[in-house]
Formats: C-alpha cells, structure tokens, sequence
C-alpha cells in the first residue's frame, strides 16, 4: 500500500471517529454512530468481557461501545507498572487500567483523533485520574520514549492501521525487556468479498482492515516479539454480525486476544 492510500484510510478513520467523539450518543458497535441507551451498551460491555463491576467504576461517558473484547482479561496488569493504551478514544481501558496500576503507575492513552483525546482528558479532569495521560498521536509514530512501557492494551484499534507492521515495531520499541502486548482485535477467517474490501466506510468500522492470524503473527515476529499467541474467540460473532448485517461479517472476521513478549 503506498502512502497516499495509507494517508486516505487515516483520514477516513480520523473522521469518522470525530463525528463518533462528538455525538452525545453512545455507539452500538465499532465506529457507530447509532444511539445505544445505557441498557443496550452494558449488555454489550458484558458480552465483550466486562464486568459490572468495571462498567461502573469508569467515568460517565468513558465507554463508547466501540470494541470488541477485553485487553484487561489478558494484561495482568500490576500495581506500579506503566500501561500504553492504542487508540484509547474516551479513555474506558485506560480508567481501569489506572485503578490496577495505583498511584506508584502511570496509564498512557494514544489517540489520532483529538477529539478524542479532549474528551478522554476532561473525563480525566473531571473524575481526578491523575495517573492517566492522554497524548495526541498516531500508533505507527507513537509519543512516547524508548523502552517506558511495561504492557501495551489496544481493543480493536491496530486493525484500522493501514501499515500494523510498523504499529508492532513502534510496540517494540517503547516496551522494557520482558514487556508485553495484550491487544483486543479482529482477525481475518475467510478472505473478504471485493465490495467490503473497497468500502472506506467498513475500514472504519473494523471489518475492511483485519489481517488473517499468519499475517499478524509474521508482523509482530518480524518486530522481534516472542511467545506469541493469537486466540480467537468464536463467541465474538454473535456482537459481530450487528456491526454491518447486510455484509453477514460475521462469517469473514472474529474478535481474536492477541499476546507476546519482547
């Protein structure tokens, strides 16, 4: 993919997360910008690994209904460490993370959108998180130092990457040694048919962009990450196949936990 083409999905994600960031709805599914009501996105919270008890602990507004799983099932976050959160939108993963890491930790959240990332920081302001920062930024170029992260989370953001190669580099980069990834995404099942693989629209919405499993596990083995493991979990198709039903993605992608080591 050459740059042009890299810069125009940027452009499309960035945009549509935007108008997402600055509805006062709350999405129903991956970039939706359809109203949930409150009932409508704890059960999707719950169906995606969340408890009740976590879905309250958050601030007002935090959660957007936009993923597709539960990093914090698989991070063993613990108390001190430094977490990095890709794509961390209203900052949902980054306040629970905050909660584990204590005041002796520090949880990061990376967004491209700024709205975004004004939003995240007045949840931030307004609730008193002050281990949490939010910094404006892309995943493939990521503001943050060399070799500061303990664990790395992300819930279904690296597959709106144009260039997720580079995403694992810049992981790599900015973990310790023995850091970790513990990411939330969709992968690839069956190849995609041509009309959803050309709809910019379904890039945004976490279909158009997945990767099948051997692609991601070269990507981030090339990065120089071991002891990978990429879990699918079937049940993620029953939220899947609302995201876009006319498309049945369902049959094409499945939410997958996705883990290594450096």
């Amino acid at each position: 993919m050459d740059e042009l083409d890299m810069d125009k999905i940027h452009r499309k994600v960035q945009n549509d997360y935007k108008k997402v960031a600055m509805e006062e709805a709350q999405g129903c599914n991956c970039c939706s910008s359809s109203c949930c009501s409150s009932s409508e996105l704890s059960n999707l919270s719950t169906q995606l690994g969340y408890s009740e008890e976590e879905q309250n602990s958050i601030p007002k507004g935090a959660n957007m209904g936009l993923g597709c799983g539960n990093p914090q099932a698989v991070a063993n976050i613990k108390l001190g460490e430094t977490v990095l959160d890709l794509g961390s939108g209203g900052g949902f993963d980054c306040f629970l993370a905050s909660k584990q890491v204590g005041d002796i930790g520090k949880v990061i959240g990376i967004d491209m959108t700024a709205e975004m990332i004004s939003k995240a920081r007045n949840n931030a302001k307004e609730n008193n998180f002050t281990n949490v920062e939010f910094r404006l930024g892309e995943i493939e170029n990521m503001p943050v130092a060399n070799e500061t992260v303990d664990v790395i989370i992300s819930n279904c953001v690296i597959n709106l990457s144009p260039n997720k190669e580079q995403v694992f580099k810049e992981a790599y980069r900015v973990l310790k040694n023995g850091g970790r990834l513990a990411i939330s995404d969709i992968v690839l099942t069956a190849e995609l048919p041509d009309e959803v693989k050309k709809d910019l629209s379904l890039y945004s919405a976490c279909v158009s962009g997945a990767s099948y499993m051997k692609d991601l596990e070269k990507y981030i083995s090339l990065a120089g990450f071991k002891n990978i493991q990429i879990t699918p979990k079937e049940e993620s198709k029953e939220f899947i196949k609302e995201w876009t039903p006319e498309f049945n993605v369902q049959d094409f992608i499945v939410s997958a936990n996705i883990e290594a080591i450096k």
